[in-house]
């Protein structure tokens, strides 16, 4: 039952990150819509999926080193973690509600290294919880260049 509870505030600690970055992209569809975005855009339905199930495998992975507390120093990789749950929160708040291109994509550059060492230092405790935070990482790097995409090609709406 503990290992249950445990879980459930894993899943609570990172829905409520989700939450967060959520409330400034609430109406993000419509101005994502008037963005020039290029051809290899996902369409704006695919977001909600792809960003649930890596908020899942987030979840899990920490949940996964939290487990081995007991065995090993935790502190690092939990530290990293948090880290990277604010930074991908915040990138909300920059592009969707503030919409500072610049700023945005200097959040998710910093996003892109944190989610790296977050993988491997979870690797170094469980090699799964690692393996789980890869699939957040490729599409992190891929929201980079789509971010920088969209800002270079929307001065106007976008500035800094």
């Amino acid at each position: 039952m503990q290992h249950i509870i445990s879980l459930l505030v894993c899943i609570a600690i990172t829905a409520a990150a989700a939450v967060v970055g959520g409330i400034a992209s609430f109406e993000a569809g419509p101005f994502y819509l008037q963005l020039e975005r290029p051809a290899w855009a996902p369409p704006p339905w695919l977001f909600g999926p792809v960003w649930t199930i890596l908020y899942l495998f987030m979840a899990v992975a920490v949940w996964l080193v939290w487990r081995k507390r007991e065995i090993r120093s935790i502190g690092m990789p939990l530290a990293l973690f948090g880290a990277q749950l604010a930074a991908n929160a915040v990138w909300s708040w920059l592009f969707f509600a503030e919409r500072r291109g610049a700023w945005a994509f200097a959040d998710i550059a910093a996003l892109l290294v944190l989610v790296a060492l977050t993988a491997l230092s979870f690797a170094r405790v469980r090699r799964v919880a690692g393996a789980l935070m890869v699939p957040y990482l490729a599409w992190v790097a891929f929201a980079g260049v789509l971010n920088l995409s969209v800002w270079r090609a929307n001065p106007a709406l976008l500035g800094t």
